[in-house]
């Protein structure tokens, strides 16, 4: 049974979502429905101390079972960027052995359903700008900042 957790942060509303004990996904916004176990709550506790600038990794337990492979070789290259740094897509492309594959590394990053604990806003343009986020770029952008400054 999934149960879900929606809390207040400094980038505004995050819902967390949990399966038998495994966080899901997160997303940006409200939800009414809600049901606190310990694995959100822990997982709601390890966000607000990332966002707080006092935790630069999670320990929490993630699935990613809703990928396609190629989504989750994405998602595994993307999770290994280190706190404060950057990879571009085509980086990441080129990272999983499909260096022409930057438009589709894009997408799985779009479909990431567990933005900032897979940390999709971590990945930037060619250009070494910020580019494209499923929680809206100023998000990304106040992300990218905020681990500059807690570095």
């Amino acid at each position: 049974m999934i149960s879900c957790l929606c809390f207040l942060t400094p980038i505004g509303y995050c819902t967390l979502y949990e399966d038998n004990g495994y966080i899901c996904q997160l997303s940006f916004g409200q939800t009414a429905s809600q049901k606190v176990t310990s694995a959100l709550q822990k997982a709601k506790t390890e966000l607000e101390e990332y966002l707080n600038g006092t935790r630069k990794n999670f320990d929490i337990m993630l699935s990613l079972q809703r990928g396609t492979i190629f989504q989750q070789q994405v998602w595994h290259a993307i999770s290994a960027i280190d706190y404060g740094k950057t990879k571009t897509y085509k980086q990441i492309a080129e990272n999983i052995g499909h260096e022409k594959a930057v438009r589709a590394v894009g997408n799985a990053c779009n479909r990431n359903p567990l933005p900032i604990f897979i940390p999709c806003h971590r990945v930037i343009g060619s250009n070494q700008k910020p580019i494209g986020y499923n929680g809206g770029l100023k998000i990304k952008k106040y992300l990218l900042e905020l681990e500059q400054k807690c570095l």
